[in-house]
This record gives structure tokens, sequence and C-alpha cells, in this order.
């Protein structure tokens, strides 16, 4: 399997990497659209802001050709908000692969944004990208800003609200929490989607 992974500055690629290595697949790391070429699978991790974030991928010249793959590409924490069509952070436009609006989560009693820390998923839905992963099972975020619980949303969590913890529209996945950081619930979404025949 020829899984391509973008540097596009997260500061989380080398942990998605090694996480991937621990499941015997020896990513390959990317940082412009003539690297995708025979990739396979893409993997678009992400740490930080989303302005910043699209600037890299617009200064690489990945904006174009990751809204072209035809390939299931999986964006993870930041980048799984880059999938969407824009985040009140920054006021960013986004890549436009899943339609809506990334906004900032609500703070409140005993509520501290950014959020940090371990949350139960409740699964929705997901087929084979969810195999292995039940409703209870706990992952690791760190996220200040949420996707909206939608007909896209595959699996939701709670932080003041619920909002979207795994996604898919067509061929394009998004994990909001950390795969790499998340112990065996981490490792088995990588390895379903690395097996995930859509």
């Amino acid at each position: 399997m020829d899984v391509a992974l973008i540097d596009a500055g997260g500061a989380n690629l080398g942990s998605v990497r090694y996480a991937l290595e621990r499941l015997g697949i020896e990513a390959r790391v990317v940082r412009d659209a003539d690297g995708l070429a025979g990739a396979e699978r893409v993997i678009l991790p992400g740490v930080g802001a989303a302005a910043p974030g699209m600037r890299a991928l617009r200064e690489q010249g990945l904006v174009e050709a990751l809204r072209g793959l035809r390939v299931p590409l999986l964006g993870v924490c930041l980048g799984m908000q880059l999938l969407y069509d824009s985040s009140e952070e920054g006021d960013t436009v986004c890549l436009g692969l899943l339609p809506g609006r990334v906004r900032k989560l609500r703070a409140g009693p005993g509520v501290r944004v950014p959020h940090m820390g371990w949350n139960a998923l409740s699964c929705v839905g997901g087929g084979g990208l969810l195999k292995g992963i039940g409703r209870g099972d706990h992952a690791y975020f760190v996220h200040g800003y949420a996707a909206p619980v939608d007909a896209h949303t595959l699996a939701v969590a709670r932080h003041g609200e619920a909002f979207a913890a795994i996604v898919r529209k067509d061929l394009h996945v998004g994990a909001q929490f950390h795969p790499e950081r998340s112990s065996a619930l981490g490792a088995q979404l990588l390895e379903n989607f690395i097996r995930w025949v859509p």
C-alpha cells in the first residue's frame, strides 16, 4: 500500500508516521503535488490554526491536488477541519471537500477551551471505517474549533456541546481527535482507513 503523508508543517507529522510504522506501514512524506502521484491513501495531519494551515497547502501547490484526489484522504485534527468549506478561525476558506463551517467551541462552567483530553465517542455509523470501535471508546482530543454534527458524521463526541469526531463524505474521511495519541482506538482507526474499500 502506497501511503502519502502530507508535510504541511503540522507538529504531529512525526507521531502519525510512527503510529503507521507500528502498524507495519512505511508512509512516505510528501511536500508537493507531484509527491501524491501513485498514492493509494493520503493522510493530512495537522496541528495549529486554519489560516496558516491553508497557506502552507497553497504554497506547496497542494490545494487543487487535494481537491482532485481520487483516492481515500484522511484528515487528522486540523487536517480534518481543513476538509470543510470554511472555518471561523481566521475566517478561513478551506478545501471544500466536506460541506459546512468549522466553529469555535463554546466555553462555559466546567468547559474549558481549548478542549484537551480523553472523551468518549458515540458511534452513529461508518461500516468498515469504525470496525472494532464501539460506543463509549475514548479518544484523545486537543482542539478549540470543531465541525458540526450532520449527515456526514460517523461518530460524535461532546465537550459542552456535541461535535463531529469522525466524518466521511465519499473518499474524504476526518478524525478530530489524534489517532496517534489515542492508544488502541487510534491504531484501529488508522488500520481501518488503510484497509478500507470504499
